[in-house]
């Protein structure tokens, strides 16, 4: 019978913790450019213009199809044979979930954007706003209170997602529990605590976003009244 033994994991916390660190680095990145470059696309994908909608909606379908794995591989291995650049683990992580981001943000917020009535894009005609204005000052506000779910849940999946930098030897909480795990022989124990801060984390996030997201319900309530 196994005997439980988390000491040897305890000295590692730091390598633990630091994995944990480059996770939420890898994440907070992806997801502060994917969040406008996702606005971009959905935007152009809406054009009537098709020299921004084919180019954008061709972006958008391939890194929706293709699976993300191989979209780390070819930033990492391929790309730099391209532009004869060296990539880093963290900057091919980067561009990966930033684009892949992007990808599903643009769909979240075409689909937020159409759900508008049209006669809110009337309304705002009707008073003068030019579109432009219409979209940041109307639109904009009421899609973003229905895409929250979706966009708080993709924030979710990439967090999870980001564990497959590990097959590019990024520093991330997996790679640091697999490097732990060797040097103590105690993968049980790694693993768990690993799978552990995950839960806590992840879990964590879930809590705030429907927090925030009954907030916005109810403020939204209010307005009504």
């Amino acid at each position: 019978m196994h005997r439980w033994d988390f000491g040897p994991v305890w000295a590692h916390a730091d390598l633990l913790l630091l994995g944990l660190w480059h996770t939420l680095q890898v994440t907070g990145t992806a997801l502060a450019c994917g969040i406008p470059l996702g606005l971009a696309l959905a935007l152009a994908r809406l054009s009537p213009r098709r020299l921004l909608r084919w180019p954008a909606g061709a972006v958008i379908e391939v890194f929706r199809t293709t699976p993300p794995l191989v979209q780390l591989f070819w930033f990492f291995f391929a790309l730099p044979i391209l532009i004869d650049v060296e990539m880093t683990p963290f900057v091919a992580a980067a561009l990966t979930f930033s684009i892949q981001s992007a990808a599903f943000f643009a769909e979240v917020f075409r689909g937020g954007i159409v759900s508008v009535e049209r006669g809110q894009w009337e309304a705002g005609r009707a008073l003068g706003m030019t579109p432009r204005q219409v979209m940041r000052r109307v639109v904009l506000p009421q899609a973003v209170q229905r895409m929250l779910p979706a966009f708080l849940e993709r924030a979710i999946e990439l967090m999870k997602t980001t564990t497959l930098v590990a097959t590019i030897s990024y520093a991330d909480l997996l790679f640091q529990a697999n490097e732990v795990a060797q040097k103590t022989f105690r993968p049980l124990e790694v693993f768990t605590v690993a799978a552990l801060l995950y839960f806590v984390v992840i879990y964590g996030a879930s809590l705030l976003a429907q927090a925030f997201e009954r907030r916005l319900a109810v403020s939204g309530e209010g307005m009504q009244r």
